[in-house]
């Protein structure tokens, strides 16, 4: 292989990369966390890309650092995103409800009453009420069993009708 010839990726070798990422991880994490809240993931990423490529490049440093920053604005620009769309959702919160006059249901009592919930009986509401999940599903989202999942609906339905104090259509 001539000397102007670019190396595949793997050439770079473990040790190599291994080098790279204890000379370097500190800076690169460092870069990174002037752009986004996530360095760490973007720095690993970016070591990702570099052993995928197809050919190495032959300033791998140089080569990382550009990547780095990229993935960095990247991320942040998605966090901004994302925070955007949080935000928007949370103003809208009422527009899950959708209040009729006939309504004995007060939608924005009950926006407030949910948000009030822990995040995992929320959850489970969420999905169930409009994600229209079975309890299996949602076990299976959660990472819980069917059982957890329907205990956790009921508590939150419970909770729900305490918090809005409506009573219990099955207590007599």
């Amino acid at each position: 292989m001539d000397a102007n010839e670019s190396k595949p990726a793997a050439a770079l070798g473990q040790n190599r990369l291994a080098g790279l990422l204890d000379r370097h991880a500190r800076a690169l994490e460092l870069l990174a966390r002037q752009y986004c809240g996530c360095p760490e993931d973007v720095v690993q990423e970016s070591l990702v890309a570099l052993c995928g490529l197809a050919t190495a490049p032959d300033d791998a440093v140089g080569w990382l650092y550009t990547v780095v920053r990229r993935k960095a604005i990247d991320a942040a620009r998605a966090q901004r995103r994302r925070r955007h769309h949080e935000n928007h959702a949370r103003r809208d919160g009422a527009s899950w409800f959708v209040a009729l006059p006939e309504d004995a249901l007060d939608a924005q009592a009950a926006v407030a009453a949910l948000a009030a919930l822990p995040e995992e009986h929320r959850e489970v509401i969420v999905a169930r009420v409009w994600g229209g999940l079975t309890f299996a599903q949602i076990a299976q989202t959660l990472g819980t069993t069917d059982s957890t999942a329907q205990r956790r609906y009921e508590a939150a339905l419970s909770l729900l009708r305490e918090k809005m104090r409506i009573p219990c259509p099955n207590d007599r």
